[in-house]
């Protein structure tokens, strides 16, 4: 099986990733980056990981780069700032239904976990879905905080994560946690979004990292 892992700098989805790698499954990572909302520190830690994750399960990652700046930069333009981590959310899964295409992956893992955060409460996860074209495995999703960064201490990923970054600046104060899918279709009606995610993906760097 081949699928699109969501990779942030963050603790979470290193270790969803750790987990899909250890049942076999073959990987190709995809990174948002979020200049100039966020700095490239939580690009490096990326890095770092999937130079890990070689080392540890003796396999090369492919890894995409995607500018996700000027989308949040429409969203925060001409969109209802509460309901922005979901529109953020609902992008990415957008173009990484199409890099799932471009390389005939049959599906997404994400490092979510059921409302640890705004963006994963159950109804903003039932919203987010539905932008996918493809299935979405979530191996943390009944996991709490502890037991989350237990498995990051195991895998070795831990310290990579807690190393200092910006958070995103697109982030609203106050995020809608009940955001639901006719909701985010009216704000998405404001946008062109296959312009947007066509120019994201055209602008997308790809490299092999690890061994």
């Amino acid at each position: 099986m081949k699928a699109i892992m969501l990779l942030s700098g963050g603790i979470d989805s290193p270790v969803a990733m750790a987990l899909a790698l250890e049942q076999g499954i073959d990987l190709i990572a995809c990174h948002f980056v979020n200049y100039p909302f966020a700095d490239d520190r939580d690009q490096k830690k990326v890095m770092q990981l999937l130079e890990l994750f070689g080392k540890r399960f003796n396999k090369k990652i492919k890894l995409y780069l995607v500018p996700h700046g000027p989308n949040l930069t429409e969203f925060a333009r001409k969109c209802e700032r509460k309901i922005g981590c979901v529109l953020c959310r609902r992008m990415m899964l957008r173009i990484a239904s199409k890099i799932a295409e471009k390389e005939n992956a049959s599906a997404i893992i994400t490092g979510e976990s059921l409302g640890q955060v705004a963006s994963q409460t159950l109804d903003n996860l039932k919203t987010e879905f539905q932008a996918a074209s493809l299935p979405i495995i979530r191996p943390l999703i009944g996991l709490n905080k502890q037991e989350i960064e237990n498995l990051a201490k195991k895998f070795n990923t831990y310290t990579i994560s807690i190393q200092p970054s910006i958070c995103c600046h697109a982030t609203p104060e106050k995020p809608a946690t009940r955001a639901s899918i006719e909701q985010a279709l009216g704000e998405e009606s404001k946008l062109d979004l296959n312009a947007l995610a066509d120019a994201a993906i055209e602008k997308t760097e790809s490299k092999i990292i690890g061994e």
